[in-house]
């Protein structure tokens, strides 16, 4: 049982540690607003995500199935999610702590962001394909809760790391160029979702 336990563990880490629009964000809002409100992106992706897991593990991948086309929408919902992102902070002023522009930085912007993201999608169909494929909804949550932990602490790493480069964004020039820098592997990386 140990060893399932660490396999979970290792896929949600793989899943949630690696750079993605969530990843990104929260990188960002913990250099733009420091951590305690990058902390509350972290707990609303954390939880969005978990809530997508536990509803793709116990049947909603079945309808997607069913409705191919559904698939198709949120990826381009997605998509267009991630441009809005990075248009917001190509255009932002460079201010830290500025109530204007910037990411999402709040709990229900960080779920919704889970839910427009198809990295999570592909991750929670994935993650429960392996480990829950018969729907067992003890399996399902058993999974749900160890990705929640790993997925909470994975995105409060990028918030830390971002709260960590504050010091040396303290010129409105260097934010631009940061969040420049971040608009841009945002748009990549909605460049790979509409080519992959």
């Amino acid at each position: 049982m140990i060893s399932l336990y660490l396999s979970m563990a290792a896929f949600a880490l793989a899943a949630s540690i690696s750079p993605g629009p969530v990843n990104l964000v929260s990188l960002s809002t913990g250099a733009r607003h420091g951590l305690p409100v990058a902390m509350r992106h972290v707990a609303g992706a954390t939880l969005g995500f978990t809530l997508l897991l536990v509803l793709i593990g116990l049947g909603l991948h079945q309808l997607l199935v069913l409705l191919p086309w559904l698939t198709t929408a949120i990826q381009w919902a997605g998509v267009a999610f991630l441009l809005y992102l990075a248009w917001r902070l190509a255009v932002d002023n460079g201010a830290l702590h500025s109530a204007e522009g910037g990411p999402v930085a709040s709990f229900a912007g960080g779920a919704l962001m889970q839910w427009l993201n198809p990295k999570a999608w592909l991750a929670a169909i994935a993650g429960t394909g392996a480990f829950a494929a018969d729907g067992d909804a003890g399996r399902v949550w058993l999974f749900a809760a160890i990705y929640c932990v790993v997925c909470y602490l994975s995105l409060a790493c990028w918030a830390i790391a971002g709260t960590c480069l504050q010091p040396y964004l303290q010129a409105p020039q260097r934010v631009r160029v940061f969040n420049r820098v971040l608009a841009g592997l945002l748009v990549a990386s909605a460049g790979y979702l509409v080519l992959a």
